[in-house]
Formats: structure tokens, sequence, C-alpha cells
């Protein structure tokens, strides 16, 4: 963890630089400046986890180190060190993590600490989360998620033949032969599935991958035979539908 102190007392930046060293866990980098902008500098050079700012310095005021951040994210936490209470408003202001009144109590200081240090971590957590999410939603953009006794599989589109109602379950058939009974509608998957032209529902009872239709027979209605010889009804109402996509497409 880096930490950056920013005081133009070299007294108190020794100070805040002893207690950090012998009571804070977790820290591997300790820089200091003297002023604000020579801290703007080092915060950006050396992208720091927690700065220590103080308020009362010449030319510029702790409290004006947004100013220099308009353009940029503020990915550092920062505990502003003032002698006067008063100020402590303006720094909440401007979305300080925490604030410690000088001359700087040992307890007050490592409690700060813990608190910005807490944040980080839940930050990093949230991070990952959402990093996992975006690479989950990625995946479920060409696999579907079929909840098993055993726990969860995941199943690209393309080797899913067929999905056949069954009750409350469905029967997922699989280009490698396996079937699989979820507990889960037909309507489910169609209404998940509804984006994929792959996909289609010739009877209210199967949702078939047209990528696996073998043949088209008339027997007692019209039937889709599948790769693996099954035999998929289509229904009166979808009959027409159909035979016109069909023939669009393939003639």
């Amino acid at each position: 963890m880096k930490v950056i102190i920013i005081d133009d007392e070299k007294r108190s930046r020794r100070v805040l630089r002893s207690i950090l060293e012998e009571a804070c866990d977790g820290i591997n980098s300790i820089l200091e400046a003297s002023n604000l902008i020579d801290g703007v500098e080092l915060i950006k050079d050396n992208n720091p986890n927690i700065v220590f700012l103080d308020v009362e310095m010449p030319k510029h005021s702790g409290l004006e180190i947004l100013d220099f951040f308009k353009d940029k994210t503020i990915n550092f936490q920062i505990i502003f060190t003032t002698a006067y209470e008063q100020y402590a408003v303006e720094a909440f202001k401007l979305s300080a993590i925490d604030y410690v009144l000088k001359p700087i109590d040992e307890k007050e200081l490592v409690k700060a600490f813990e608190k910005a240090k807490q944040v980080i971590n839940d930050n990093q957590i949230k991070s990952k989360l959402e990093n996992l999410e975006k690479a989950l939603h990625q995946l479920s953009l060409n696999k579907i998620a079929l909840e098993v006794p055993k726990g969860i599989i995941f199943v690209s589109h393309e080797d899913i033949m067929y999905f056949e109602a069954d009750g409350v379950y469905t029967k997922v058939h699989l280009e490698n032969g396996k079937t699989e009974l979820i507990c889960r509608t037909l309507k489910h998957f169609t209404e998940q599935l509804q984006n994929q032209p792959i996909f289609y529902k010739p009877h209210r009872s199967y949702l078939i991958n047209l990528k696996f239709m073998k043949e088209l027979v008339k027997k007692d209605g019209f039937h889709i035979v599948m790769n693996n010889l099954s035999t998929i009804p289509i229904a009166r109402d979808r009959k027409d539908e159909f035979i016109q996509m069909v023939n669009r497409v393939f003639n």
C-alpha cells in the first residue's frame, strides 16, 4: 500500500511517518511533499492508496486538491490533517474519508488509516466482482447456464440440438447425445434465447436449433427431423410461416 504525506511542516511529516511505520500494517511506501503542487505531482506519478493532506499550507490550501484533478478520477483516499476543527465540514464535502486533528493522536490516526484501508479493500472487491460480472456477461453471449443436480454446466449455444418441454421441467438435448433435465420451464429458455436467431419454436413444446435440422417431412402434418433422427412437430399455426421462411432462404 502506498501512502503520501503532504504537509509544509517537517515535524508534522516526521510524526506522521513515525506513527504510520510503527502502528499501521500493510504500508510498503511512504512519500512526502512540503506543498500541494509537489504533492499533486507525487500523486500523479505514484498512484497512492492514501494521501494524508494538511489543510493550512502556504500558497495552496489542502482543500484545493480537487482543482488539480478536474479531468481525472480520484482513486485514492484522502485523510486531512489540521489543527482547526472547523475545517472538518469542508473536508467531508470533498469526500475525504476522515480528518485527524493536530497535534496528532496515534489512536485517532490509526483509526483513520484502518477506515481508509477498509474502504480500499471494499472497492477492490467490488472492482473484482464487476470484472467477473463483465466476463460472465460476455460468456452468456455464447453459452447458456444449465442448472443440474450437481451444480451448473455451461453449454455453448452451438452444442444444443433442441429443448423439449416436460411439465415444469425442460429436457435439453445436446449434440453429443446427452440429455439434461433442467428444473426450468421451456418458456424460460425461449425468453432467454429470443435474441438468438438460430433458435426457433415450431411447437409449444419444442425450441430447436435450426443448425441441426436434417429434413422436413409431411406425414400427419409437417415435422422436422433433427440430426439425431428425433421428429419435432410443427404446430398448425406455425406451418405456413415456417414453410415460407424455408422457401425464401433456400430457394
